[in-house]
This record gives C-alpha cells, structure tokens and sequence, in this order.
C-alpha cells in the first residue's frame, strides 16, 4: 500500500511538473510570436502622435531623436508603456522639412497626476510657442481629469496652442498663472502643465533650471 502511494505520488508530481513545463513554453511561444507586432503597433502609435504635434516634415523624427535627462528624483515610480525610454530622460523628435527644422517633438511626463503619471507628447515650433499636444497615457478620474485630452487645445477652455512657456506662464490662475484650469480637476490640469514646462524647458536648453538636470544624452 505505502508503495503504492508512493508511486501514486511521484506520478502526480511528474504530471503536474510536465503541465508547468508545457505551460511555461506555450507563454514564451506566445510572447515571442506577438512581440514583434506589439513594438511596431508602439512604434506607430509613437510616429502618430509625432504627427499631431508638429508642422509637416520629410525626414524621420525617431531616427533623428535624442535625449535630454531629467533629475533622478522626478522619474520615480517610471512605468511607461510605450517604449523602452529610460526613465531618466525625455526625448526629443526634430521635425524638418527640406533639412530646415519646423518643429520639436517632445515624450514629456508629470508624476503629479490625481491617478499617478502623465504622458504627454508635446510639439514646439522652432521659436519656443506650443504647436500641439497628444496625451498618451494617464490614469485620471473618468470626465474630470480625462478632459486634458481636449481642454488644452486651440478650442478648449484652457487653450495653450500658440503660447510659448518661457514667455507665458503656463500655471493654472490658482497658481498665479495664465491658464483656466479642468473644472474640478485642478491637480490633473496641474500635472499637464507640469509636462508641458518640463517639455518646454528641454527644448529651450534650460531643464537644469526646472528639473535639475546636468546633461544632454546623445541616442
């Protein structure tokens, strides 16, 4: 009897290490065969949002892009899931047409939102003023914070389009500053314009200032 348990036993642990085994492989076949479609979908979706916030351009943005580090302190709590940018840094896209360059793309976040980070991806023309934004990521309250989609655009209430932050004071008026904030989401409009002068401040040679940054990383 006891050798039967025994025997009863070493087959149930083989069983259950072969299931483990075939389900362990069945997972890295499926990662492996969708990674690829998952990094162009990302790929994408970066180059579309490139193309909501600069004049139109002929070269490739991403291959020209760049970095330009933040401070140690401000990428805490990094969890991005567009791409594999460190998160010690932003990146910037120059758009140029006919090898003059139209505009500045910039990946540019906020840790301050109500819901955790903000994403946003933020374009400049060469003097500095905003051209267009395209939020890529957050995690704010459903019809509060969710409303930086379009509260900051050239028909919203809180239009920052044609501004430049070194000029304007791109603060919500609670602060001090030029901008109405989302009703009943000041945090959230808080933690855009955060993005927004963090964005601002890499492009004009000045994020020591704001982020405490020391250096420009090549890509």
């Amino acid at each position: 009897m006891e050798n039967k348990l025994e025997s009863n036993f070493k087959n149930m642990v083989l069983v259950l290490l072969t299931v483990t085994l075939g389900i362990a492989a069945s997972v890295s076949y499926v990662f492996a065969l969708t990674q690829g479609p998952i990094e162009l979908v990302k790929q994408e979706q970066e180059a579309d949002a490139i193309r909501q916030v600069v004049p139109s351009f002929d070269n490739n943005p991403s291959a020209d892009a760049w970095r330009v580090a933040v401070s140690e302190g401000e990428s805490d709590n990094y969890d991005y899931l567009y791409t594999n940018q460190e998160p010690d840094s932003l990146i910037l896209y120059p758009a140029k047409r006919d090898g003059e360059l139209v505009g500045t793309a910039v990946k540019t976040f906020s840790n301050n939102g109500f819901g955790g980070q903000v994403w946003v991806m933020v374009g400049f023309k060469p003097d500095g003023a905003v051209y267009g934004y395209s939020v890529l990521e957050h995690h704010e309250t459903p019809g509060l914070g969710t409303e930086m989609i379009d509260w900051f655009s050239q028909t919203g209430p809180g239009n920052i389009i044609g501004k430049n932050p070194s000029v304007k004071n791109l603060q919500v008026k609670k602060d001090g500053g030029d901008v109405d904030a989302i009703t009943a989401a000041t945090i959230s409009s808080k933690a855009f314009l955060d993005a927004v002068n963090r964005a601002s401040a890499a492009v004009s040679g000045s994020v020591d200032s704001y982020s405490g940054a020391t250096k420009k990383v090549q890509n």
